[in-house]
């Protein structure tokens, strides 16, 4: 069974008793708003009303609203110790990474398209680089990037 333990009553201590005289004194001395509801925030009127933060041509347009980005790589590519190349004329280096609907698409020197299946949109997100810029058409792009 347990056993409780009485505390017997007993006078308090004299550091209890100056504790005790000392909050009942500082009772009163609390500054307002301590301890109390809390008071709403006054409302401010803005002063300005700012339209947009960048202008129009500063402006890039959204993830949803292209159909896809590409990157250079000009070194070989290497994939589960396997160097890629082109399936039909062999080119290992100077691809260009196409990240579109959730795919990755691999486009050599010479035009030729695949697809890469053992990359994913997050190894692309980690490995390009900022965007220098945006184009209306592929062909505009490919001509940027010198393909």
């Amino acid at each position: 069974m347990f056993h409780r333990i009485r505390r017997r009553a007993k006078e308090p201590s004299e550091e209890q008793r100056r504790f005790f005289e000392l909050s009942a004194r500082l009772q009163n001395q609390v500054p307002p708003g301590i301890g109390g509801p809390p008071t709403a925030p006054e409302h401010i009127e803005p002063t300005a009303v700012v339209d947009d933060f960048l202008p129009q041509e500063l402006r890039v347009p959204s993830h949803d609203q292209v159909d896809g980005t590409m990157m250079p790589w000009k070194q070989p590519l290497v994939l589960d110790g396997e160097m890629v190349a082109c399936s039909e004329c062999g080119a290992y280096r100077d691809w260009l990474i196409l990240s579109t609907r959730d795919q990755i698409w691999l486009r050599c020197r010479a035009g030729h398209q695949q697809q890469e299946t053992r990359l994913d949109t997050a190894w692309f997100n980690r490995n390009r680089g900022p965007a220098d810029a945006t184009h209306a058409t592929f062909e505009d792009c490919l001509r940027h990037l010198g393909h």
